[in-house]
């Protein structure tokens, strides 16, 4: 096997290494999507993925990394080319038809509980985009959805440098977070203006969205969660 890292588990003091997962590695991502399922105190903050899903992933349409420790896949990252469809989270954030084939979306990633605590998820996160960059492609946003209050994935996506464009339900009637990251922007812009809301305030947080306001950070005060808005 090809890795392209490998690295120390901290609060184990034993070796990972991470490599491009395959169509043989499919029985191993859902055992770990599984058990991270079954941690979840909250279910709906969490869309899995189903069998065909990773199947279509794999079978080209985007990349999937994973870890392993032990010969035993303990985290996985993933990367989807999506279908143009009416669901498309380029429509969400605003672009127009002859962009959106230039989004390609971040997909689920899942560490087994017993692996948490090792920034598993913001390794993965940076390899996978390092993979993307080494391809000759032509996307310039990558998109993804996340719950509110769904905290770890939300710190995940700002760490990267992605911004909040979007609060809708989507997967059925389930609210999300859309966020969006532009690979040709460069550097960070100027705000003129910043707020605060906090996370359960939905309209709030979809009025200033829709003046055209984006989330860039949270933070915790006094034991309520608060999105900064900035445009």
């Amino acid at each position: 096997m090809s890795y392209i890292y490998e690295g120390i588990l901290k609060n184990k003091q034993i070796t990972f290494k991470v490599r491009k997962l395959t169509m043989g590695d499919l029985p191993g991502i859902l055992n770990v999507q599984d058990q991270v399922i079954l941690q979840l105190e909250n279910k709906e903050r969490l869309q899995p993925l189903t069998d065909e899903e990773f199947q279509f992933i794999l079978d080209g349409n985007g990349w999937m990394i994973g870890a392993f420790a032990e010969n035993q896949l303990i985290a996985f990252r993933a990367l989807l080319v999506p279908p143009i469809d009416e669901e498309h989270l380029g429509r969400d954030i605003g672009l127009t038809e002859m962009e959106l084939p230039k989004v390609i979306y971040q997909e689920i990633s899942n560490v087994l509980p017993a692996f948490r605590g090792n920034q598993l998820q913001k390794i993965l996160a940076s390899l996978i985009m390092q993979e993307l960059a080494k391809e000759n492609h032509s996307y310039r946003y990558v998109c993804c959805t996340v719950a509110p209050f769904n905290i770890p994935s939300l710190k995940d996506k700002f760490a990267q440098g992605m911004k909040i464009a979007a609060l809708k339900e989507k997967y059925g009637g389930s609210l999300r977070y859309i966020f969006v990251k532009d690979l040709e922007e460069i550097g960070e812009p100027e705000y003129k203006e910043t707020i605060f809301i906090q996370m359960n305030d939905t309209r709030a947080q979809q009025a200033k969205l829709a003046e055209g306001w984006q989330g860039i950070q949270m933070e915790e005060r006094a034991g309520a969660w608060l999105v900064q808005y900035t445009r």
